[in-house]
């Protein structure tokens, strides 16, 4: 067994027992940190395989922002997951059955693209661009019109989202940027003139006067 093959069972291994201390972790804070490490493990495996853009993307897009932001978020509401856990290990079983059920669709789908035997070898010019390259010119040519269309629909989706949580509440301001642009100083400060006024002095009481004569 060489290096490669001893650093995929690795990371395969570590991989594995996050994804299962994720949905097993009573703490919440807790199951996004092992989330966390098992997208870091799944980029290591990427990595192993060549797929450095993959990898990178992973690493950027899932661990430097998505559990960023779900770390924030149950951080800040302080999730109480008590009541959610309940029936977690008597319906263990049926979502063991129905797991197994479906990594084992995926295989039968996958497994083709393990059959490498007969896959045809690369010009030397494609492997001196390296993978990430030789991805872009592939999406960027064959592959653009399907790219926009996707990038159609997570702008649909991301517009759908702001749309849904824009609720106008009574107790919220908010300011309207049309109107401050056209604000002028006349609507902001008004100089008004007031006479002066000028208070009496208070007059003493009536037996301080006489009290300081006598002493």
């Amino acid at each position: 067994m060489d290096t490669t093959a001893a650093l995929f069972y690795v990371f395969s291994a570590v991989l594995l027992a996050a994804a299962f201390r994720v949905i097993t972790a009573r703490s919440t804070v807790h199951a996004v940190l092992f989330l966390v490490l098992a997208f870091f493990s799944a980029s290591c495996i990427w990595m192993l395989l060549k797929a450095e853009f993959l990898a990178i993307a992973l690493v950027l897009v899932y661990v430097g922002a998505v559990m960023v932001l779900f770390l924030f978020v149950v951080m800040m509401l302080d999730l109480n997951t008590d009541g959610m856990r309940e029936g977690f290990w008597k319906n263990l079983p049926l979502a063991g059955l129905v797991g197994a059920v479906i990594a084992l669709e995926m295989a039968l789908v996958l497994m083709r693209g393990f059959r490498v035997q007969n896959a045809p070898v690369p010009p030397a010019k494609d492997v001196e661009l390296g993978n990430t390259r030789l991805l872009g010119i592939e999406i960027y040519t064959d592959y653009l019109y399907p790219l926009q269309v996707a990038a159609v629909v997570l702008l649909v989706a991301i517009i759908a989202a702001i749309a849904l949580t824009l609720r106008a509440r009574k107790d919220s301001r908010h300011m309207d940027p049309s109107e401050q642009v056209r604000v002028k100083k006349a609507d902001r400060v008004r100089i008004v003139k007031l006479a002066p006024t000028i208070e009496k002095p208070s007059e003493p009481p009536a037996g301080a006067g006489g009290e300081g004569a006598k002493a």
